[in-house]
């Protein structure tokens, strides 16, 4: 994605104040490097140049911010006396701010460090997710597009495309692409080849480093470029799915063919086609559902066929270990790496097989048995001692994953599966029965399963609160703003880390 709020190639006029940069980059980026090139460069071209950091020690790895001033020294000679250059950035008085990733730009706008009328902000479209976004329950994650809103409309100039991804394409770092972009803007009073004499003098991996800086540069001279409708990736059937696609445009209306298409290659990739046909079957009567209790907006359908092509691909261990091993992810992982062909990289995975893992893959009954026999759990505990370390990369440990990997051959017979299957009739089979009642009501009843993610502890409390919610759906039929209260009770359910809120939320329903 790449983005310009306005013309750039707008030269700065210093005048007698100096030139302000501040760089919003996190650990292991290069921020320190990019603040060290714009020296260099000013340096090398009649400025003097002062910058500093201040580390960060909040989420991620903690974000710092490098500030780099720059003054005309000619200016300097004719007024016969020094600058003074500040040592932090001052909202309202900084020319151009280079964050390394999006929330640090909006972040930056909200500090009040980009202003709409001196700022260009360059930023990195690509996401590193906080650590609350990640620990959320539900989906935690900040709405990207308002994201993008908020560092276009505060800046006066924005150039943003995902240099994360540009560097890594050309096997260098993202503060090259961003130096890139710095002098792709024309912001900065000093001709390309002055940037790139800077990253040569640097005298370290240089050939990668020119190369990510030209793909910067070439992206911030892309003008006004807006993301269009045919840009937006959409599934991908192969030719085994072709019938089930066909099958897709003929019974289903249009507005669902896309989340269906994505629907049936997942359960086609997490089981096989027979699966993912048993997805569009269970589809059919929330079809109907929709055509007879619905206003014309497939909300009911689409909503119901996101979150049970989700249920439907729960992770248990098999699918797990089949995504470790497929060649995709070794071929990433080596690239991520930047390892040439000569190395060889190790991928070492931390498992933790708790007998509860075991059972879920294990047949109905064999499953059951192993639940029940506490001295065979306390085996599994003993062997596994607090989790296990398997090298994927090494034939024995690949094998390890492989042989997992094929208990999805009997997954349908498995415990997990039966388990699941139940729930997801009674939920299918609550939401025509509810639509003709409150139409609204079963769109939130649709949206329930979303309480249900990840594994281990988190799954087991997901599992909980899906079934208390699940429950108060009775008490809230039938009465005024049930499908408003149902939202808010699993918003509730969503925040609540612990269970005590929900249980508060239920106790008031049942009043």
């Amino acid at each position: 994605m790449s983005l310009a709020t306005q013309p750039v190639g707008l030269a700065a006029q210093p005048g007698t104040r100096a030139i302000t940069i501040a760089i919003l980059a996190m650990g292991g980026e290069g921020g320190g490097v990019l603040a060290d090139w714009i020296v260099d460069m000013a340096e090398q071209n009649g400025y003097l140049a002062q910058t500093t950091s201040v580390p960060g020690v909040a989420q991620r790895t903690g974000t710092t911010i490098y500030y780099v001033e720059l003054f005309p020294e000619a200016e300097t000679k004719a007024a016969g006396k020094n600058p003074v250059l500040a040592l932090m950035p001052v909202p309202g008085e900084v020319d151009v701010v280079i964050a390394s990733e999006l929330m640090e730009a909006t972040r930056a706008v909200q500090r009040g460090l980009v202003t709409s009328d001196r700022t260009t902000l360059i930023a990195s479209t690509h996401r590193v997710y906080s650590m609350t976004e990640k620990t959320a329950t539900g989906d935690g994650r900040v709405d990207t597009a308002k994201l993008l809103e908020s560092a276009r409309g505060g800046a006066k100039v924005f150039v943003g495309d995902d240099f994360a991804r540009i560097a890594s394409g050309t096997n260098s770092v993202i503060s090259a692409a961003l130096f890139g972009a710095l002098a792709g803007t024309g912001t900065l009073p000093f001709r390309r080849d002055r940037f790139e004499k800077a990253i040569q003098r640097g005298g370290v991996g240089i050939a990668a480093s020119l190369a990510a800086f030209g793909a910067g540069f070439a992206s911030a001279q892309a003008k006004n470029r807006q993301i269009s409708a045919t840009e937006i990736p959409k599934p991908r059937i192969g030719w085994r799915l072709r019938t089930l696609a066909a099958r897709i445009e003929k019974d289903f209306p249009v507005a669902s063919h896309e989340i269906l298409l994505a629907g049936i290659e997942r359960l086609a990739d997490y089981q096989d086609e027979n699966y993912a046909s048993e997805y569009l079957d269970l589809l059919l009567p929330i079809r109907d559902a929709e055509v007879k209790h619905g206003t014309n907006s497939v909300e009911l359908l689409r909503e119901t066929a996101r979150y049970l092509a989700l249920w439907m691909s729960y992770e248990d261990a098999s699918r797990v270990a089949d995504l470790k091993i497929r060649r995709g992810r070794f071929e990433r992982v080596k690239q991520e790496s930047r390892a040439s062909g000569a190395q060889l990289v190790q991928i070492r995975e931390f498992l933790y097989p708790r007998a509860e893992e075991i059972a879920d893959v294990l047949p109905v009954r064999l499953g059951r048995w192993l639940m029940n026999a506490t001295w065979m759990q306390r085996v599994i505990e003993h062997f596994a001692r607090g989790g296990q370390i398997v090298e994927t990369t090494s034939l024995r440990g690949f094998l390890k994953l492989y042989l997992m990997a094929e208990f999805r051959g009997i997954r349908r017979r498995s415990l997990r599966f039966q388990r699941e299957k139940e729930k997801i009739h009674l939920w299918l089979t609550l939401l025509p029965d509810v639509a003709a009642e409150d139409f609204a009501l079963a769109v939130e009843v649709a949206e329930c399963p979303r309480l249900l993610k990840g594994y281990g502890d988190t799954h087991v409390l997901g599992e909980k609160n899906y079934d208390s919610v699940m429950h108060a759906i009775g008490a809230l039929r039938g009465k005024p703003g049930a499908a408003e209260r149902l939202r808010k009770l699993r918003e509730v359910a969503l925040a609540d880390e612990s269970g005590d809120k929900l249980a508060e939320a239920m106790r008031q329903v049942a009043a």
